[in-house]
């Protein structure tokens, strides 16, 4: 019988287990902005995109509007072409933006889904991490949300938030401190 000296025989188990434990050194890619084209209009589909926001810690931005509401067409636009166009929130890591649908029968109106996360006008924009609303930081006055330079700033701080969370979520964020 022939065998080979252990020192030989591990020679090609030894070189082939080097290729397999190559690193790479290419930088991560970068979250993308993500906007979300059906509006939601069940809890449901809420509950599915807070969850994979919190999966992938990338902030989810709510815009709650109502299909009668005039403001609402005009600002959600401006919304989207500063996160599609103008790319906002990319450089702190990317954000996901979706509409709501206040005045789908489904989701109660302003006493179903809005009052649980203290929506009390049309529109408001809340953000949400760690499947948390962000209640501190919503932005209901009309003004605000008319001001693109406003807008650009409330998203770049809350891409920035990434799992950090921070801005309410609890029932002092609904009621003060």
């Amino acid at each position: 019988m022939h065998t080979k000296p252990l020192h030989q025989a591990g020679r090609g188990l030894l070189s082939s287990c080097r290729s397999i434990r190559n690193l790479s050194s290419t930088p991560a890619k970068r979250a993308k902005n993500r906007i979300y084209p059906n509006r939601i209009r069940r809890e449901e589909e809420l509950q599915t995109l807070t969850l994979m926001s919190a999966s992938t810690r990338i902030p989810l931005i709510t815009f709650w509007m109502a299909t009668w509401c005039q403001s609402c067409k005009t600002i959600s636009p401006l919304v989207q072409e500063l996160i599609e166009q103008d790319k906002v929130g990319e450089a702190q890591g990317g954000i996901s933006f979706v509409e709501i649908e206040m005045d789908s029968p489904d989701l109660g109106g302003v006493a179903g889904l809005g009052m649980k996360y203290g929506i009390n006008s049309i529109p408001t924009m809340l953000a949400f991490d760690r499947q948390e609303p962000q209640l501190e930081t919503r932005v209901a006055r009309l003004d605000d949300l008319k001001n693109k330079e406003f807008l650009r700033k409330w998203i770049e701080t809350e891409a920035a938030r990434h799992g950090q969370g921070g801005a309410g979520g609890g029932l002092f964020g609904l009621f003060g401190r």
